[in-house]
């Protein structure tokens, strides 16, 4: 608990508690869950921009081969056909790892939904003034300053490692 004061104002007593919501998540069985399902959307996306490459590729080994039978102007075409190209398959691939990072945050929304849920509950139930992330945290004075982990992950029904849980 820490003490505040306020201009003449009498002394109040703040409580604060910490948690960790990403080791709480790595202990959800829903957790197990979304990495199996970004793990087999990840694979399909490699799969088909690594297609996108190979095609790339086989476009260039032609065009190499072709090269010294073309003109000038034809060959400048087909270099600026290859660039055009490869910077569509780069752009691909951005927009691939920018799919993939949305639809990772929208798998992970309800769980993060669910351990704020737990957060709120516990904080009302030990009557919590302040709820700090606690990797953020470099000092705690645990006489003043609760760890909640274990008791988020029982509202959760879950466990997990009390020795991780502690950590801050």
């Amino acid at each position: 608990m820490l003490g505040i004061t306020t201009g003449g104002a009498k002394a109040q007593s703040l409580k604060v508690g910490y948690a960790d919501p990403e080791i709480i998540i790595t202990y959800m069985p829903e957790y197990t869950q979304v990495q199996s399902q970004m793990a087999i959307e990840y694979r399909t996306s490699q799969e088909a921009l690594q297609a996108l490459a190979a095609d790339f590729q086989d476009r260039v080994e032609k065009y190499q081969k072709q090269q010294p039978l073309l003109s000038a102007e034809r060959q400048a075409e087909r270099e600026a056909e290859l660039g055009k190209l490869q910077n569509e398959i780069q752009g691909a691939a951005a927009r691939k790892d920018e799919e993939l990072n949305v639809r990772q945050e929208e798998l992970m929304a309800p769980l993060l939904e669910k351990v704020q849920q737990a957060i709120d509950a516990i904080s009302k139930k030990m009557g919590l003034d302040i709820v700090i992330r606690s990797p953020a945290l470099l000092y705690v004075n645990s006489d003043r300053v609760v760890n909640i982990n274990i008791d988020i992950a029982k509202q959760l029904g879950i466990e997990i490692d009390e020795e991780t849980a502690g950590a801050n």
